[in-house]
């Protein structure tokens, strides 16, 4: 089953939410596993929260690792649970049988993924044109692309993540969280850092997960100014030949929609992902089951209203 568990329920991901001060409960049966961790929710509430998991082999293995999760949250007076299962196919009725309720927020349902196991050259061909071109010409045009395990270094990515914000007027994470995820991972071999650099300058960077079967795309940020170098698209190329190169099985390019729509707030990074060839990867809606019932409905009822007034 190991192979089937996401990088988000591994011990490394434990070590790092540990890090940052929260507790990360571990338990596994037959045919099933789970890390939760405890965080606190909104109105003075606290949640048991699985992101892509509990990993279950068959129904009545989810049943059990539900069963499981609801006695820690008791235990732990969490007044609900946040799930994502992996493993067995689960349709959202057998989710409503277990008393859970989907919800539309989280970790994204579906993901991108690319088969780095195959020989190199038919993963570069199942890249685009434009792709191909840039990773086979991308030192032609003055860049160059490294790979580092140097904690320290990720303040360079931070510094291209607050271009990105304040360009595109969102919010990321703040630096110590990036800072103190680094420190954890980096230096146990769980993540790894990757620069493409133009004239001395690093002008796209990405922090990468690892484990034994996958790598995972998971925070990347390039310079506006440089934006027609096609920097960002030259270092998923090698960040995909080194996933091949250090014998994952695929790279997981961490979420998309499935949405047609055009307008769509993820339309963009979607085609940018599936422009890498590979394949859609349907993983798991999100569901919540609530432990103290009235005060699961006046939380969800005060998220409800925040996006209202959004």
């Amino acid at each position: 089953m190991k192979n089937n568990v996401h990088f988000l329920q591994s011990a490394a991901w434990q070590t790092f939410q540990e890090s940052l001060g929260h507790r990360v409960f571990h338990r596994s049966g037959e045919g099933w596993e789970y890390r939760a961790i405890l965080e606190p929710a909104r109105l003075g509430m606290s949640r048991l929260y699985c992101p892509y998991g509990p990993t279950a082999n068959s129904r009545h293995a989810l049943r059990t690792a539900l069963d499981s999760l609801r006695a820690l949250a008791r235990s732990q007076n969490a007044a609900f649970v946040r799930i994502q299962p992996l493993g067995a196919s689960f349709t959202e009725q057998d989710m409503k049988r277990c008393g859970a309720q989907r919800i539309p927020y989280s970790q994204p349902s579906h993901t991108w993924r690319i088969d780095v196991s195959r020989p190199e050259d038919e993963i570069i061909a199942d890249m685009k044109q434009n792709n191909r071109n840039l990773y086979r010409t991308h030192e032609k045009k003055g860049m160059s692309y490294r790979k580092s395990s140097d904690p320290g270094e990720i303040s360079i990515l931070t510094a291209l993540l607050h271009g990105v914000a304040t360009h595109n007027q969102i919010s990321v994470h703040s630096d110590e969280y990036f800072q103190q995820q680094a420190q954890s991972l980096l230096s146990i071999g769980a993540a790894s850092l990757h620069f493409m650099s133009y004239e001395d300058t690093v002008i796209a960077a990405a922090l990468v997960y690892e484990d034994t079967y996958a790598t995972y795309y998971a925070h990347a940020a390039a310079d506006h100014e440089h934006r027609k170098l096609g920097a960002s698209t030259a270092l998923l190329a090698r960040i995909i030949i080194d996933a091949h190169e250090s014998g994952k099985q695929f790279c997981d390019l961490f979420g998309i929609t499935d949405s047609e729509d055009p307008s769509h707030r993820w339309a963009g990074f979607t085609r940018f992902k599936k422009s890498f060839g590979g394949y859609e990867q349907i993983l798991s809606e999100t569901y919540e089951y609530p432990i103290k019932r009235a005060h699961h409905i006046v939380y969800r009822g005060a998220r409800h209203l925040k996006r209202l007034v959004r």
